[in-house]
């Protein structure tokens, strides 16, 4: 059983918060050391879109939200590397392969273990009765969840590439990809680690992107491999995210965000556009509800705001938001909130302004994990009675972090 504890501190918006300095690790890339913990210069040719602050951590008092640590979650050995929500509960997975799930509520919560054993666990995502893991090992596990009764292991369910789908390719040439020098293999198999996975909003498809380079398709009534792009970057890719309109972005270790899109009537994805202006390798991606804002976040410290201009499928630059003084490694939307979370210990919560002008507020700096904070996830507070009303807005942040802690946060925004 996980332990709950209350956080030492609440955190006021009268009162600046700073952060102090934070360990570095080494990213695993497939050509290069790239390292995605490790802080490099920012970007001046992109304008900002946050006023300027007499400190990098400090946020103005008039466009600040009140924000309170309401729990540390224990539980985890080893650093937490994903996160995800699905109805009442909270779903983590860490280094060492160990999977989680806690109960929403910050006031009863608990968490016990649901799968172990398996390889570092870097994303996690949830459809239906289905839990979908993609780990360091190349594989993505496919678990069946069963919350009947506490401290239940879940089955697994399959092993992606199902056993089926790779005997299919075995015996046919074509079905063979070069993946290293004097090394072939089928082209449904990833063969590096499974950074990052994402589902269309039905639950019909599930996308995966590799540091082997690859996105890959899915199809979840069966597991069947329906797609692999290959080299659909120049290095390892990092992120992934869906757009309603059936557009696919990801980000990539070679500094640049693509854009795919599969042409009515095709079987296959094709590029769209690749967006060029990080200077460092690109960690997170995230949309706006309606899919007309990008955010990417990199080793830069900075996170780029895109936007969609004439066709749906060309973004431009808006600007940056500065205020981390390390890599962004984590990025999630909620609303008209993007909350980013670095190498620096720290979540920051953003709002772009109302009115005219492209503006945003930085509204609270949280601070509490003793070690970068690698994931991140929110929800409006359906907990909270005053969620929403005159005064305001209340939502619930989830952190991850290498100290091997998640942190519930409520964070209250007042109306404009």
């Amino acid at each position: 059983m996980g332990r709950i504890l209350p956080c030492p501190l609440s955190f006021h918006p009268n009162k600046p918060q700073y952060s102090d300095q934070s360990q570095s690790i080494t990213h695993y890339s497939d050509s290069s050391s790239n390292s995605s913990l490790a802080s490099q210069s920012s970007l001046p040719s992109v304008p900002s879109l946050t006023p300027p602050l007499e400190h990098p951590t400090a946020t103005r008092d008039s466009a600040s939200a009140y924000h309170h640590c309401l729990a540390t979650l224990k539980g985890h050995s080893s650093s937490i590397f994903s996160l995800a929500l699905a109805g009442k509960h909270l779903y983590s997975g860490a280094s060492d392969g160990e999977i989680r799930v806690w109960d929403r509520s910050p006031s009863s919560s608990h968490g016990y273990t649901v799968a172990e054993g398996c390889s570092s666990v870097k994303s996690i995502v949830v459809s239906g009765d289905k839990l979908f893991t993609a780990h360091h090992d190349h594989k993505i596990r496919v678990w069946k969840i069963d919350n009947s009764t506490d401290y239940q292991k879940y089955k697994l369910v399959t092993v992606l590439p199902t056993i089926s789908d790779r005997c299919m390719r075995l015996f046919s040439a074509k079905n063979y990809v070069k993946v290293r020098r004097h090394k072939k293999c089928t082209w449904v198999h990833h063969v590096d680690a499974v950074s990052a996975l994402a589902l269309t909003r039905d639950g019909s498809l599930l996308y995966s992107v590799s540091w082997d380079r690859t996105l890959k398709v899915w199809r979840t009534s069966d597991f069947k491999c329906l797609e692999s792009v290959q080299n659909a970057h120049d290095d390892a890719i990092n992120a992934v995210v869906l757009s309603d309109d059936g557009l696919v972005y990801t980000g990539s270790a070679d500094k640049t965000i693509k854009v795919w899109r599969k042409p009515d009537g095709e079987k296959k994805h094709s590029l769209v556009s690749t967006l060029e202006k990080h200077k460092s390798a690109v960690n997170a991606l995230a949309l706006s509800s309606d899919g007309s804002v990008l955010y990417s976040g990199a080793c830069d410290r900075s996170i780029i705001v895109w936007e969609k201009d004439g066709s749906a499928a060309h973004m431009t630059v808006a600007g940056a938001l500065r205020g981390h003084t390390k890599a962004i490694l984590c990025l999630s939307v909620v609303s008209d909130l993007l909350f980013s979370g670095s190498a620096d210990r720290t979540v920051r919560v953003w709002k772009r302004s109302t009115g005219s002008g492209n503006s945003y507020s930085c509204l609270a700096v949280l601070e509490g994990h003793r070690n970068p904070v690698k994931c991140l996830t929110a929800a409006p507070d359906s907990n909270n009675s005053n969620s929403s009303n005159d005064s305001g807005n209340s939502y619930l942040v989830y952190s991850g972090g290498l100290d091997s802690e998640i942190k519930v946060w409520q964070i209250q925004v007042p109306r404009s």
